[in-house]
């Protein structure tokens, strides 16, 4: 976690040592103008002359540390500026978007709000539970629902009372009464395979790299993170912050990222951050790749990191006996691992490999394969590889590719999708506009020949994990083998057009994937939609659960050829509203999902057992998704080089006849979609989703006058039409107004 000297800048800030300095040195420099600004303090006992003063200088500094955060702590509780509509501030959000600006200082660091961001509110079980029977009413019949609101009246009575007041007692006293209990009962105890269930995946660009030779990319790219991790050591990564420029992420998540890995004792293995080191894996073999070198240990230039990693892409020695497929030990179920009995044999290299910054996998360029064209296919090998091709412990595998493209596999445990996404863009932009390639592909700068080869790491692999590889490696190339990925650009609107029509991006593509979800099962499911709580100290995420009653009638309404468009407009409406009032409740700490979870760990370890509670553990989320943050726009130019604009990344379905979907909007006028599945499942079919999902947003937009014609829309249960409508330019008829919608949130 944080250091002993940030975790004194931490509570530094944000007045900042420097402040404390000056307060010492006007503190001692009154002493010689026969002023006393100790009020006596210099009479005390024992105390005289420039300790005195020095004690006084000390508690004053101190006391104006506690004022600035009790102050900030309370400023950061307001949250009206949700509810703002977007281009407009009414008065007292400016003002507290000023006082913000005043207590965090001039130039906030990524350590300044980090104590005084407010703990996140525990919700009263009764509102927790009406929200909850409100957002399963559309997926239950009359009687199943009447059944189980009187299962919830019988609990709010019975176990509820007794469950929140012990819950209560965790909020009182911890900062985050979810965080804790989230990461270790979610993550670190469970047993499922980290592959093609936890890990998720962002890649770099969606059609271009800057560079086809594989070393030269990812010598440039080590060098760009190992730098961020010198920034993020120094703190001088600023705190990421939303649209009104106050709203702060935490920063404790950021330091988890060089290097973590979850341990098998339920623990964030988080070795020194200070490591200067890499493990490369390259055709089932390992190295170590030293980062750093010749006088002051400087971090290397991104012309000698090529230089090692072309070593190691040029050594011909083939991987030895089971060393090729150790990496299946990391992506089988937990409970068959080499991180569950690791022996001496093992514990070197396995000692280099956890402590590293980071793993690179060397891989060959995907290529199209059956139905998939190359883009799918690059996406499911950076989440799953072959197996056993990633490290799947690690919280963080650059995957670089023969082609020159790369992307991140991301273990969870440690962090969200806005932690490595961020540090993720800030990468890409300085590969690409600061470092640069020379004309020939290779990293600019010239090769140093004193320094020598990176280190093969020799793995003596014991009999006790010998024995289990090939069962690990068999479950994982299955689970590799059943996942299935699709990236959808779409490229006819972006939010540049839902700005137009006054409705949060969010909000839009939401209720299109409801529409698109509808015509490819033929009814609704519970669905799952992430938000982050970073508002909050510890803060992470919250669920969203867009299948509202409206969500429903308006989908309903998109089939029912007997409604105008002005009616579905209407009802649209009223469901992106209804959308938006439960994105504010989960960005304000009034979820459902996160103290429902709470409540049944308190009845599990009370061994007090609820069937209400029990029954929603069980629900299953056929449908889950989630928007990719971009955080930096002022990194890219999307008008300029529309290329080079990261495209986000997807994750696993959540359950096996479900699907998986990420979206992030690439400027003003394109959407890309990440869509997963389980090949296995009869059900499910990630290509002809996404023409449902293109459908369902063309037939929305032409609610709003996008497109030319009548709109021929999907009927539920039919395959994806085709012949669609043409549609016209992002600077085409302005579209139908809406009612001004509020600020969308970061997911």
């Amino acid at each position: 976690l944080l250091s002993w000297q940030d975790d004194i800048l931490s509570g530094a800030c944000p007045a900042g040592p420097a402040s404390g300095l000056f307060l010492f040195a006007a503190i001692q420099g009154s002493r010689f103008m026969q002023l006393d600004p100790s009020l006596g303090a210099r009479w005390l006992p024992g105390f005289q002359g420039a300790l005195a003063a020095t004690i006084f200088a000390g508690g004053l500094w101190t006391a104006l540390l506690l004022t600035l955060h009790v102050v900030l702590r309370l400023l950061l509780r307001y949250q009206g500026w949700l509810s703002e509509p977007r281009g407009t501030l009414s008065l007292p959000t400016r003002s507290w978007l000023a006082l913000v600006r005043i207590f965090s200082g001039r130039r906030p660091t990524l350590y300044t709000y980090q104590r005084s961001l407010p703990c996140l509110p525990l919700p009263s079980t009764a509102g927790t539970v009406a929200k909850y029977l409100e957002s399963v009413r559309p997926l239950l019949s009359d009687e199943d629902f009447q059944a189980l609101s009187s299962q919830a009246q019988m609990f709010l009575h019975t176990e509820a009372p007794q469950l929140q007041a012990l819950l209560g007692l965790k909020a009182w006293w911890a900062a985050n009464y979810v965080s804790d209990w989230w990461a270790e009962y979610v993550y670190l105890r469970s047993r499922s395979p980290l592959l093609g269930n936890s890990n998720f995946y962002i890649l770099d660009f969606l059609s271009v790299a800057p560079t086809p030779l594989q070393a030269a990319r990812a010598g440039n790219a080590v060098y760009a993170m190992m730098r961020f991790r010198e920034q993020l050591g120094r703190g001088e990564v600023e705190p990421v912050r939303g649209w009104v420029g106050a709203d702060p992420d935490l920063s404790r998540p950021w330091v988890m990222q060089f290097p973590a890995s979850p341990g098998p004792d339920r623990l964030y293995h988080v070795r020194d951050g200070c490591s200067r080191h890499v493990a490369v894996l390259h055709r089932g073999r390992f190295f170590c790749l030293r980062t750093h070198g010749g006088p002051g240990g400087r971090l290397l230039s991104p012309r000698v990191l090529e230089q090692q990693l072309q070593h190691i892409l040029d050594d011909p020695a083939p991987a030895r006996p089971a060393e090729e497929h150790l990496a299946a030990l990391t992506a089988a179920p937990r409970s068959v691992g080499l991180l569950e009995g690791r022996g001496p044999s093992t514990q070197a290299p396995l000692e280099v490999v956890e402590g590293a910054a980071f793993v690179i996998c060397l891989e060959e360029a995907p290529g199209p394969s059956g139905t998939s064209p190359e883009l799918d296919e690059r996406a499911r090998s950076v989440l799953v590889g072959t197996g056993h091709s990633r490290w799947f412990d690690k919280s963080l595998n650059l995957v670089v590719f023969a082609s020159g493209r790369m992307g991140l596999n991301v273990e969870h445990s440690w962090a969200d999708t806005p932690v490595p996404s961020h540090m993720w863009e800030a990468v890409l932009a300085a590969e690409c506009f600061e470092l640069g390639y020379a004309a020939d592909g290779h990293c600019r700068g010239t090769p140093d020949p004193t320094v020598g080869p990176p280190e093969r790491l020799l793995w003596t692999v014991p009999e006790e994990v010998a024995v289990s590889l090939p069962l690990a490696l068999r479950e994982a190339q299955a689970l590799a083998r059943d996942t299935d990925c699709h990236i959808l650009p779409f490229t006819h609107f972006g939010r540049g057009f839902t700005r137009r029509c006054h409705t949060p991006g969010s909000s839009f593509v939401q209720l299109a994937l409801q529409l698109a979800r509808f015509r490819d099962q033929g009814g609704f499911c519970l669905t799952y939609e992430a938000c982050v709580t970073r508002s909050f100290h510890e803060g992470r995420t919250e669920t969203i659960r867009p299948c509202t009653v409206e969500a429903c009638a308006f989908v309903r309404a998109m089939e029912d050829p007997r409604l105008t468009d002005a009616q579905r407009l209407t009802l649209f409406r009223v469901a992106a509203e209804k959308h938006w009032t439960l994105c504010r409740a989960a960005l304000t700490g009034e979820g459902v999902d996160r103290h429902l979870f709470c409540l049944y760990l308190v009845s599990q370890l009370l061994c007090l057992p609820s069937p209400f509670l029990t029954q929603v553990r069980a629900e299953r989320w056929k449908l889950s998704t989630s928007q990719s943050p971009k955080h930096q726009p002022q990194l890219f130019d999307p008008a300029n080089h529309p290329d080079y604009v990261c495209c986000g990344g997807g994750f696993g379905p959540a359950d096996d006849d479900g699907y998986g979907v990420s979206y992030i909007f690439m400027g003003e006028s394109t959407v890309t979609f990440h869509i997963s599945c389980r090949v296995s499942s009869p059900d499910t079919d990630s290509r002809r989703f996404g023409q449902h999902i293109q459908d369902a947003m063309l037939d929305v937009a032409a609610l709003f006058g996008l497109g030319t014609g009548p709109s021929t829309r999907a009927r539920s249960g039919e395959a994806a039409r085709e012949g669609k409508d043409s549609v016209r330019a992002s600077r085409g008829p302005e579209p139908q107004q809406a009612p001004s919608a509020p600020h969308e949130p970061e997911h």
